[in-house]
């Protein structure tokens, strides 16, 4: 598969490359370029008609420049980019603009790791279906689309579930697996600081919503235990 192509646009230096190396963290995206200004942004895009990048990751407070205006002014020259937000911006009218002007994903800074591979898995597979070739066959189709956008918001989450714990075992399922070994609802358990029993309901919920993949551990005595990768 043809790996991602992002733009970061981030005027501080620190945060820009925090950006780009988390961006470098999840599969199938690769940085190809870091902007501070809006005006290096739109350099960057116009070279080669953007045909280098397929997300950018905007900041709106730039120095030259908000990053709504940088939205439109990408719209108004006919670029189909797109835009995910990286903002501390909260004003619902700025939320209300970017929605209009086709931002994909809005993430609130400051936020962890696993919250941004979530918007970035999530994106990848909105991609997907979007560059598949024909037609879609019903309106679920559709659905499924924009519903892969919206993520798994704490709302939607079966009851008894909420989404900081969520993105917790996400990221100690992630940040802790290593090659071919996965890791037990005890292991997670101890890498989030959360109950065996606890990890073990959220492990299984991401098993059936296809986020993490689960298989029986061999090797161990008596019944084998079952490990948990993400997928």
């Amino acid at each position: 598969m043809t790996a991602i192509r992002v733009l970061v646009v981030e005027d501080e230096p620190l945060l820009a490359e925090a950006h780009s190396a988390y961006t470098e963290r999840v599969p199938g995206f690769v940085v190809v370029g870091v902007a501070h200004t809006a005006r290096a942004a739109m350099a960057a895009l116009r070279a080669n008609d953007g045909g280098d990048v397929d997300l950018v990751l905007l900041d709106f407070r730039l120095p030259d420049l908000h990053g709504l205006d940088v939205c439109r002014a990408l719209r108004a020259a006919g670029s189909s980019v797109d835009v995910l937000a990286v903002t501390s911006a909260r004003d619902l009218a700025v939320v209300r603009t970017a929605v209009s002007l086709g931002v994909t994903h809005y993430l609130l800074k400051p936020f962890t790791f696993a919250a941004f591979r979530d918007k970035l898995e999530r994106y990848a597979d909105y991609r997907a279906q979007a560059l598949a070739d024909g037609e879609v066959a019903a309106q679920h189709e559709v659905d499924q689309m924009f519903a892969t956008l919206r993520g798994t918001a704490g709302h939607s989450l079966p009851k008894g579930l909420d989404a900081q714990t969520l993105d917790r075992v996400r990221a100690a399922l992630t940040d802790g697996t290593r090659a071919e070994v996965g890791l037990s609802a005890t292991e997670v358990s101890a890498l989030s600081g959360i109950s065996r029993v606890t990890a073990r309901r959220y492990l299984e919920y991401l098993v059936t919503v296809d986020r993490a993949a689960r298989s029986p551990r061999y090797g161990t005595p008596g019944r084998p235990e079952v490990e948990y990768r993400p997928r």
